[in-house]
């Protein structure tokens, strides 16, 4: 991190200015290692690796930092050579590159703020840092360490299904925007239309018991043997779709994907539908309810994406 951004940073208990303990490792502008504190009576905050850690680990979303640290570079559009991120990007949110220039955005993943539980901040930081517009934050979505009203903009895609509370860690977001500032998000959608990744729901059960090392690795013997098989179910016109719900395999054949690209990703995804200790999909109706009753404007809620897109705008202050 940097120092610039320290000002930027509160304890997540309440809003409480942190500082910069002396014997900081500091290169180039970039603080490696060292600590905050905080001018009340919170925890100390340590600084590893370039990232804040305001949790002590990474509790129950450990799986998300195994799995983006392994395969930091499969989903990166810059590694992979294609524009897949960013279209999903632009066109989930809605927003263009010209109003996002010189905005503040809070990713709960322009001046860019990004906050994960898990150690997946690693992965974020070795991808994209060190930069002057980027301040990675280890924390807790419900206790994020940044001041309210101070973000143009909230981007908070493929998290709020997997913690405990999805509509609470919704309404967590909504201080952090300012006046007209825009919030998106999206959800996994909720109900058992004919739909081949279902079926995880039918495996989770045992997956979310199994250790996650032991499922990792038995992930990463299977797929590169099941995923021609897969494709070839797959592609069988009239039974496939159905016949393709049967094994959980998260099939990017459609892609324009190398061989080794399609493996990684099926690995890196098929991990994250079965091991993740949370999976609450929503309807759209539910997240129209969340934006509504944060008394957001402009709201939009539709399917795509993943499932359920949502877009809404904090109501402007009376001039």
């Amino acid at each position: 991190m940097r120092r610039e951004h320290i000002s930027e940073l509160v304890c997540a208990g309440g809003q409480h200015r942190l500082n910069l303990q002396e014997g900081a490792l500091e290169e180039q502008g970039d603080i490696k290692e060292g600590a905050l504190t905080c001018v009340a009576t919170c925890p100390t905050v340590p600084i590893r690796g370039s990232v804040p850690r305001f949790v002590p680990d990474s509790g129950y979303s450990q799986n998300f930092g195994e799995q983006w640290n392994h395969f930091r570079r499969t989903q990166i559009d810059k590694f992979n050579g294609t524009d897949l991120s960013k279209e999903r990007f632009y066109s989930g949110t809605g927003w263009s590159p010209a109003e996002l220039k010189g905005a503040k955005i809070l990713d709960a993943g322009a001046q860019v703020y990004s906050v994960d539980l898990s150690s997946a901040v690693d992965a974020c930081f070795a991808n994209n840092g060190p930069r002057e517009n980027l301040c990675v934050v280890q924390a807790d979505l419900c206790r994020i360490p940044f001041r309210h009203h101070s973000f143009d903009k909230v981007f908070c895609y493929g998290v709020l299904q997997h913690t405990p509370d999805p509509r609470a860690s919704f309404m967590s977001l909504i201080p952090f925007l300012k006046s007209g500032g825009d919030l998106a998000v999206d959800v996994y959608l909720k109900g058992w239309a004919l739909e081949p990744y279902k079926s995880k729901y039918l495996y989770r059960p045992l997956t979310t018991r199994v250790p996650r090392h032991l499922l990792f690795r038995f992930l990463q013997w299977y797929i590169p043997k099941w995923l021609p098989v897969d494709t070839f179910i797959k592609r069988l016109p009239l039974v496939g779709r159905v016949l393709g719900m049967l094994i959980p395999c998260w099939n990017y054949h459609y892609l324009p994907l190398s061989r080794q690209q399609k493996t990684e990703w099926g690995i890196l995804d098929t991990f994250d539908a079965l091991a993740p200790a949370y999976d609450y999909p929503q309807t759209p109706e539910s997240v129209t309810e969340w934006f509504t009753s944060a008394g957001l404007m402009d709201i939009r809620v539709r399917l795509g994406g993943n499932g359920v897109l949502g877009n809404g705008r904090t109501r402007p202050l009376p001039v």
